[in-house]
């Protein structure tokens, strides 16, 4: 089945994209097309294969068959313009490092030049709420804040894609809304382009121009869901809306059907 947007040249291009283990099939062609700027989410019960997903545009799991393209190049393996935030931040955070000091550590890789740091941390700080809190370290700081900070370290990248695996599934519930809202602001302020795995259909709907059901064992698309919501988005009204209601409906009813 090909997700494609009409008349948009795509960012990211899945083209038959299958995985097996052994004699297991994990994913089962994956036709799927991206435009730049878009934040896709990716639902289905346990076993569809949404982190799989993940690893394979991210370049660290080559397919069995089948190929990723980003802006018309293969991916084979791990690119500096495409980031990952993971849902474990206690462990993606280098706790020996300070909020400065682990946003640091991604201009280190990019080998971006001593004097040029001071000012890209302060701005990414500042982007994701955090300036006042560039000297703690992770374990002074809460949930909510430690996501922040490993947000801001991928968005040192400079990345045009950001792919997010299930990124807010441990936090609280007033956190993950304000998290989703941060998101958006992000998405809006950079034009990054956003592949978002999660398991909570409403957060799916809120931050999505699309939202691509998964049918599990193996994973392959089942449906195709266009949020139809005006943006910039609201945490009460937009989830008022008979659109969002009426989204939320069919996606409870396919993750229900496709787990039977």
């Amino acid at each position: 089945m090909l997700a494609q947007l009409k008349g948009t040249e795509p960012l990211i291009r899945l083209e038959s994209v299958s995985l097996s283990y052994g004699n297991k099939d994990i994913l089962q062609n994956l036709t799927l097309d991206i435009r730049p700027g878009e934040i896709l989410s990716i639902v289905g019960p346990s076993g569809c294969g949404k982190t799989t997903s993940l690893r394979v545009l991210a370049g660290l799991t080559p397919p069995t068959s089948g190929a990723v393209r980003l802006d018309g190049t293969e991916v084979v393996a791990p690119r500096r313009d495409v980031a990952i935030v993971f849902q474990d931040y206690g462990k993606a955070l280098l706790p020996w490092r300070s909020a400065y000091g682990n946003i640091a550590l991604a201009l280190d890789a990019m080998k971006v030049p001593k004097a040029e740091h001071d000012e890209k941390i302060r701005d990414l700080l500042a982007m994701t709420g955090l300036s006042k809190h560039a000297d703690k370290f992770p374990s002074q700081m809460s949930g909510g804040m430690q996501q922040r900070l490993q947000i801001a370290r991928a968005l040192a990248q400079e990345p045009s894609v950001l792919l997010m695996d299930e990124p807010f599934g441990a936090l609280d519930a007033m956190t993950r809304q304000a998290l989703q809202d941060e998101v958006l602001a992000l998405s809006a302020r950079t034009g990054v382009t956003v592949y978002f795995g999660t398991h909570d259909l409403e957060e799916a709907i809120y931050l999505s121009d699309r939202v691509i059901g998964l049918l599990p064992n193996p994973g392959r698309i089942g449906r195709v869901f266009d949020v139809p919501l005006a943006r910039p988005r609201n945490q009460l009204r937009t989830r008022e809306e008979r659109a969002f209601l009426d989204l939320r409906h069919q996606l409870y009813d396919f993750v229900t059907g496709a787990e039977q």
